[in-house]
């Protein structure tokens, strides 16, 4: 495919470029002759407000994975990729509510940390490996490789070239600033993402609409795509590409129903509530109120985001379906060979970028993108350089580091990472979706993250060891159903393996003696009822999954035992710390008042479920 990039374009993204560069190195300046500080460099000094701590997570978590990857997914799939988007909004809720605010109250800097201080330091080193395994070989992977695929097919750069210059780009002033200089500039990138990004996905559908304006592109696409409009996929209603030169069962992406009542949930709670380059940002708000409505004002955008990537293509499924090569020859005034085609999903958004975004305006996309792409790398480089700092090299190697030593620590380990994604990123370019490939095998932890996360927050029963073997056993647990049921879609596996780490901790933490006293032990009869309430709501539900299972099969139905585990977990969790004399001896004391939320929050909260809900209403099959 040919450049798609002309003099103006190019001029418009370096001068993107340029601005991202300088406001980086400008708001993370310090005086001459003075060291940052570790809270400086890794936290910001907990200076943001609300509406940085929003933008700094939307502009973290969108990236190529969502403007190129999701709108693949889009392009192959349909509206139903935008699950991950619209559940997360919920998601976000609860993190806001029952999550970050312990975290603030107890002074974290990482997600290790919390482990360290709830549980011990083996716990703490067995999830920081696991992150830094998922941001290096995973994360900084996809995402500069993603980026590199969209700047080989609209300005010509080869993909190697393009993985390594936005690994640098990105790491000039994530490396230097620090999260100071990743979060204000995020402020700046999210404006532009959004901005580049619904005129892309206008262009495209007044494209699909015969240039009638955008409404008439969308009941185009609606009518021409209409099985790319349905949110619960059963199992064979539609087949797409599985990059091997063959066809695969939709399904196998998302199963039917599992996406609101399976393991969706843990992919969004232990995305959003307990991965570090994201949670970081609500980390380093100036106060839990603030962090509070940061994320609600993230929920909101989070809604937006389908607009903004799966549409565009849907759209391009439909320009290429519908529309002969002439038809589109004659609609951009270019003959044929020029136009392209897409040989597979991914290659959908810079396809649309490259033939329907005019010149100049094209080189704003293109800078959304970009922003889209190197506000992720930033905070992934930021939050690898975190981790392995203040969880491994302090703990391990320089217990008395000074912040001089934290610091260079940092960037060392930044610049180390950088490289090891450099050299394993191309070799990504066989897959059709990496959005799916990023979702499967990020979810090979997920299940033991918020198994032990939330159990760590609020159940005084479970212990060190019983952390410790969940951990151990996430991964190999998922190996091995992976190999069972090789056939099975990764978001029903995930729920099998929450539920057998749910039984596991709850085996080895009932199982071992306590030596606390717990403090809540005969009060609060209202969490007692509650807690026998979510024992036979998630009883009657798993009653239901055995009734429904074989009739409904198809639709996934099978990821109400997940759902089931967790309601009876949760009353597991209320009855035992109410009923029970003892506890484990480092189980957390909470403050009850860190959840209360004030009438903003609750309304803004409400009008998330509402619009969600409504969006799946419309959208349902």
């Amino acid at each position: 495919m040919n450049s798609g990039f002309s003099t103006l374009d190019y001029i418009v993204f370096i001068i993107y470029g340029l601005t991202i560069v300088t406001i980086g190195l400008y708001v993370s300046r310090t005086k001459q002759g003075v060291q940052k500080t570790a809270q400086e460099y890794f936290l910001a000094d907990k200076s943001l407000t609300w509406w940085a701590v929003g933008a700094s997570l939307i502009a973290a978590n969108i990236s190529a994975e969502h403007f190129i990857g999701t709108s693949g997914s889009g392009f192959a799939i349909g509206l139903g990729i935008a699950a991950y988007e619209w559940i997360a909004a919920i998601a976000l809720i609860i993190v806001a509510k029952y999550f970050l605010p312990v975290f603030l109250d107890k002074g974290i800097y990482t997600m290790p940390q919390f482990l360290s201080q709830r549980f011990n330091r083996s716990v703490s080193t067995a999830f920081a490996v696991f992150w830094l395994l998922v941001y290096v070989f995973v994360n900084l992977t996809s995402v500069s490789y993603l980026g590199a695929l969209a700047m080989e097919k609209i300005m010509g750069i080869p993909l190697l070239y393009g993985i390594i210059g936005l690994l640098i780009f990105s790491g000039i002033y994530s490396i230097y600033g620090g999260l100071e200089a990743v979060a204000w500039t995020d402020v700046v990138q999210v404006i532009v993402l959004i901005g580049g990004g619904l005129m892309t996905t206008f262009l495209a559908l007044d494209a699909v609409g015969d240039g009638n304006g955008v409404f008439a592109g969308l009941s185009t696409i609606f009518k021409s795509g209409r099985d790319h409009f349905s949110m619960i996929i059963p199992q064979g209603q539609l087949m797409i590409s599985n990059g091997e030169g063959g066809l695969k069962d939709a399904y196998q992406d998302l199963p039917g129903v599992a996406v609101i009542l399976g393991a969706m949930w843990l992919t969004n709670i232990g995305y959003w509530g307990f991965n570090q380059y994201i949670i970081q940002k609500g980390l380093a708000a100036k106060s839990i109120k603030e962090a509070k409505k940061g994320l609600i004002f993230a929920g909101y955008l989070k809604i937006l985001i389908p607009l903004l990537v799966v549409i565009p293509g849907i759209a391009a499924y439909v320009l290429i379906n519908d529309f002969s090569p002439e038809k589109l020859s004659l609609m951009l005034n270019v003959p044929v060979e020029q136009i392209g085609t897409i040989e597979k999903s991914d290659e959908a958004y810079p396809w649309l970028l490259k033939n329907f975004v005019p010149a100049g305006f094209r080189g704003l996309a293109f800078a959304a993108l970009a922003a889209a792409i190197v506000s992720s790398l930033a905070s992934m480089i930021n939050s690898t350089s975190t981790i392995f700092t203040m969880d491994i090299y302090r703990t391990y190697f320089n217990p008395n580091a000074n912040n001089k030593q934290l610091v260079n620590t940092g960037r060392i380990v930044a610049i180390v990472a950088l490289l090891i994604a450099m050299s394993i990123a191309p070799k990504l370019s066989t897959l059709d979706q990496v959005f799916q490939y990023i979702q499967e095998y990020t979810g090979y932890i997920y299940p033991g993250v918020v198994a032990v996360f939330c159990m760590g927050l609020f159940w005084r029963q479970i212990t060190a060891n019983a952390a410790l073997w969940t951990a151990i056993a996430t991964i190999p647990a998922g190996i091995v159903f992976k190999i069972v049921y090789p056939e099975m879609p990764f978001i029903l596996r995930m729920g099998y393996v929450f539920i057998v780490l749910c039984f596991l901790a709850s085996v080895i933490s009932f199982s071992e003696k306590k030596t606390g006293i717990n403090p809540n032990y005969g009060k609060n009869q209202g969490i007692l009822i509650t807690g026998y309430a979510f024992m036979i709501f998630g009883l009657i539900l798993a009653v239901l999954g055995l009734i429904l299972f074989e009739p409904f099969q198809y639709l996934g139905i099978e990821s109400i035992f997940m759902l089931a585990t967790l309601f009876v977990m949760l009353g597991i969790i209320l009855f035992t710390n109410t009923r029970m004399k003892t506890s484990d001896e480092k189980a957390y004391e909470i403050n009850p008042e860190l959840f209360n939320t004030a009438t903003p929050f609750n309304l803004g909260a409400a009008g998330i479920v509402l619009i969600v809900g409504m969006l799946y209403y419309f959208f349902w099959m």
